[in-house]
Order: structure tokens, then sequence, then C-alpha cells
């Protein structure tokens, strides 16, 4: 009674439908939730809640049924037999979600007075797979369009969008370096899509280490990009150089090193290198080294690649050289007072520098015994250097430079000063013997040679100086040194000791006249003793009256 009741209350209600559809989205394989819209009724007025689903053809399938105060019933068939739920507020849950159930939803409501349909149509997304490139091209020409791989999306709905990128930014085709070629495919059980798109490359230099993606953007969820792949990028050589490898000007004896370098890719490994007139090929490398040039070797050099003889790189070397030629070199002996002329030659790459090491350039118009010694020219240009030298001996006689005498500083000796000159180093001998005797050291063919005396009397002293070259002589006068002595203390006594000292000389004189008549007298006595014997005695008491008379005088002249 209760169901006939219902049912006739169905066909007495007015039957109302929202014609404005809306549209709810589900992700493939998923729960999906679908809205009963009962807003405009109260739930306690709600009789019979009811889903169905449009079937196609303008047929319906139903799927749950709710009456007030009783349990959903399930009526669903086929593919939605035991996927479908009813969940809060009357909303149909719809589990593992499909493509086809891209449809419409109706959710009918009954209630005491009318009824109302809710319909709501479903969409079904899928993202696609992970994105790959694959079949990948080993290596990309410049200028050829190449296949540059194939990306693909597989399994998404809708079907995706591929968009290739470099290095980040899209690439548009163009039908000249740029071609993309997209296919779908529809899986006929899944009904979902696979989208495949190649791109075919004509690369450029820049891209050696250019890196390519692909990309789609799907409408429900993030882009997806793939891992990034990069491509040997070959071309043939179009530019070449030759370097020369050295830490500085190429000096003869060095080791240099030419490096042919051209920019192809894969790089060329053989080259010829042009040595002068020689033509050398290098497999397997790039250098070729030549070991102790020469200034020979001076000039251009070529290299060139073996495959295209006329793309080819030039260098000029240049090999530095410093010759020096000192006249006259090694050991030179020369006399004492000659003239010694010296000539420096030097042939050179390029513009050098003396340097000579003495503090005025070494002109020798007339040698001395202190220009000996070792000498020595340096010349450079630029990190070149080379050094001459030799070895000057003055030799010569020795000659006495200057005799002199001087006081002692103790006023009791004098000391002689012989300054000689000479090489070797000459003997020095004196006429007198000394004592301290002091001799400088031998420094520039040079000798000074000194003694100490206490002449009683006046001498002539000389001084004597040989080598295997000759010998020299001087003298010098030395005065007593008791007369000087006394001369010197008569400055210093007053005119009355003056006087005392002349009274005495006199006395001095008288005494020499005494004897001088004394001894005359004697010679006399004795030529007449070879006569008479009584002369004789008699002349010998006078002679000695005489002598007594002498020494008294000599006495008196002492005091």
């Amino acid at each position: 009674a209760d169901r006939n009741a219902l049912a006739t209350s169905l066909f007495s209600c007015t039957l109302l439908n929202f014609s404005g559809l809306d549209t709810i989205t589900g992700m493939y394989g998923e729960t999906l939730e679908i809205p009963c819209n009962i807003g405009a009724i109260k739930e306690e007025d709600v009789l019979i809640t009811k889903w169905k689903y449009d079937k196609g053809e303008g047929l319906a399938g139903d799927l749950l049924v709710k009456q007030k105060s009783q349990n959903v019933v399930d009526s669903a068939t086929d593919e939605y037999k035991g996927r479908v739920s009813m969940g809060a507020n009357s909303n149909l849950l719809l589990s593992e979600a499909r493509l086809s159930d891209q449809r419409t939803f109706t959710c009918m409501v009954v209630a005491s007075q009318d009824i109302r349909e809710y319909p709501v149509n479903v969409a079904i997304y899928k993202m696609p797979a992970a994105l790959e490139i694959s079949e990948k091209a080993e290596e990309l020409e410049i200028g050829k369009l190449t296949k540059l791989g194939k990306c693909v999306a597989a399994d998404a709905n809708p079907a995706a969008n591929i968009t290739w990128l470099k290095n980040n930014k899209p690439l548009v085709a163009d039908e000249k370096g740029i071609s993309i070629q997209a296919s779908v495919m529809v899986d006929p059980v899944t009904g979902l899509s696979t989208t495949t798109s190649s791109l075919e490359y004509a690369a450029e230099k820049e891209d050696t280490d250019a890196q390519f993606t692909c990309s789609t953007q799907h409408t429900e969820g993030a882009a997806l990009v793939s891992s990034p792949v990069t491509f040997t990028i070959t071309y043939s050589p179009e530019n070449i150089v030759l370097q020369v490898i050295s830490q500085g000007p190429l000096v003869e004896g060095d080791n240099v090193t030419m490096k042919c370098i051209a920019d192809g890719n894969p790089p060329p490994t053989s080259f010829n290198f042009h040595l002068m007139e020689t033509m050398v090929r290098v497999d397997d490398s790039d250098t070729y080294t030549i070991t102790n040039v020469s200034r020979d070797a001076t000039g251009e050099y070529k290299c060139s690649l073996i495959d295209n003889p006329s793309l080819e790189a030039s260098v000029d070397v240049k090999v530095n050289y410093l010759d020096i030629n000192l006249s006259p070199s090694g050991s030179i002996v020369k006399s004492a007072g000659s003239a010694l002329n010296l000539s420096l030659q030097i042939d050179a790459s390029g513009k050098s520098k003396d340097n000579v090491k003495l503090d005025k350039e070494p002109i020798f118009r007339k040698l001395t015994y202190s220009d000996s010694g070792r000498y020595e020219c340096q010349v450079t240009m630029e990190q070149l250097s080379r050094k001459a030298s030799f070895e000057l001996l003055v030799e010569g006689a020795p000659v006495i430079r200057q005799l002199s005498k001087q006081r002692g500083e103790d006023g009791q000796h004098k000391v002689l000063i012989c300054e000689a000159e000479g090489f070797p180093k000459p003997a020095v001998s004196w006429s007198i013997n000394g004592t301290s005797p002091v001799e400088s050291p031998f420094i520039n063919g040079k000798i000074t040679h000194k003694i100490t005396v206490v002449p009683s009397a006046n001498l002539t002293v000389s001084c004597t100086v040989t080598n295997k070259f000759g010998m020299d002589t001087r003298a010098i006068n030395v005065s007593s040194l008791f007369v000087e002595v006394r001369m010197d203390k008569q400055d210093k006594y007053s005119d009355q000791t003056k006087l005392v000292v002349g009274i005495v000389v006199g006395l001095l004189i008288a005494t020499m006249i005494v004897g001088l008549a004394y001894w005359v007298y004697m010679k006399k006595s004795k030529q007449g003793s070879w006569k008479t014997g009584e002369k004789e005695n008699g002349s010998s008491e006078e002679e000695k009256k005489l002598e007594e008379k002498v020494e008294e005088n000599s006495q008196k002249a002492e005091v």
C-alpha cells in the first residue's frame, strides 16, 4: 500500500530539472565524489533519493536508491556494480574512476510535494607517465638536419601536448633547422592516449654543451619535464692556429715546441708541420718539438691538416743569440809603462748592453803595477748574458820611488824608509845594519821597508832593491845623532849658554892645533933620530911633556 502511495505521489508531483549542468573532474583510478544538490529541499522533507546515470541513446541506468529511514539499495549493474556507494549529504561515491565514467550522473530527490533532479557532468583526467627522451642520436652534425630523439607522454587523458626545449627555451618548428612531428595513439582498452613527438634538429657550434628536454603541461597538474640530454656536436675544422710554447724568448740551445690547434669536433689528431724547407707528419699528436735550436732555425713555420692541406696556420720563430769576442783574453803579461789596447766585438740578434764591472772604463795607455788583476766584461740582451775576461799581470824592474829618514819618537834613533815599486816583489837591502826591520804588505807592486839606526857619525846610507828584471839603488846622508842633538839643544839655550859653548869649542880647536904641532915635532924628531941618539932622548922627554899638556887641555875642553 505504501509503495502504491509513493508511486501515486511521484506521478502527481511536478518534475523539476535544472538545465545548467555542473561539471566535476576526477583523477583516473581514484574515488570520485559526485554531489547531490539538495539545498532547496530540507533534509527532513526528503522521502526518496535516487542516483542514476546516462547510458546513452536516451537510456538511464539505476545506481542507488534510499528511502527515508531505510538503508541504501544498490541497484547498479554491469560496470558500476560494486563501485558505487552513498556518502554524506547523499553524495555519490564512485571508486576506481575510469574514462568510461565521463558521462552525466543525476541525483533525483522526491519530496512530499515535488521531485527534483540534479544532473552532474563528470570528466576524468590522467597525468601521463614520466617523460623520457629515447632513440637519441649518437652525434649531431653542424648544419645537417638530424633526428635528435623521441619524447613519449604515455597513458594520459586528455592527450598530452609535448614541447621541446633547448636550455629551457622552447623550440619552434621552422622546417629548416627545427622539425617536430607529433602523433597520438589511444589504448582501445583503457581509452588513455599516448603522445609521441620526434625532433629533427640542425646543430650549431654553440650546441656543444646545450641541454635538450621535452615537457608537457597537463590541465589538472604541474608540468612534467624530462631529464636533460646533451649531444656530441661534430663539425669540420674551419680555423687553425699554430702556437710556439716557450717560457720566454727563444735562445740558442733551447727546445721549442709547436702546437697546432684546430676547432673541429672531434678535433683533428694528426697534422703536417712545415719546418722551413722540411715537412714532418705527426700522427696522434698536435705538437712537435725541435731540440737544441740554433740561430739558423729563425724563420716561418707552418702546420696544416692532413686531409685538408689548404687549411694551414703559420708563425714566425726567432732564435736569439749573442756572441762576444774580447781581445786580448786569457792571461796577459805586460811591462810597466807600456800600453794595452782592448777590443770587444759583439754579434747579436738584437740590441745588446755592455756591463763593464769597473769604476771606469779599462783604458790602459801606460800600465802601472796597480793595473794588475782580473777584468770581466758582461754583455746582456734580454735574457741572454755573455761574459769575457782576462787576467792582467804587469811586470818590471824595481824602482825606488822615495828614500827618506825621520827621527824616532824617543829621539834616540833614526828610522830610514825605502819605498819601491816593481814586480815580482823586489828584495830590499841596506848598506848598513839596522834594527827593528818592518816591511809593508806587497800591494799593487809597491813595498815599503823601514830600519832603525843609531848613527855615531855622519853616514851615507844606500837602499838597494832587486828582482829578476833588474835593480835600483839610492843613497841618503845621515848625520851623527850626537851632533844633531847638541845643535838642537843650542836652540833652547840662552845667549850666555851659547857663549860658554863657544869657549868650549875654541878650547877644542886649540887642543887640535897643539896636537897637530906635536905631531909635526915628533915627526921631525924621529927624522933626526936616524943621526944621533942624544937628540932622540931629549926629544922623548919633550914629547912626554907635550903629551901631558895636550891631555890637560883636553880635560879642560871636556869640562
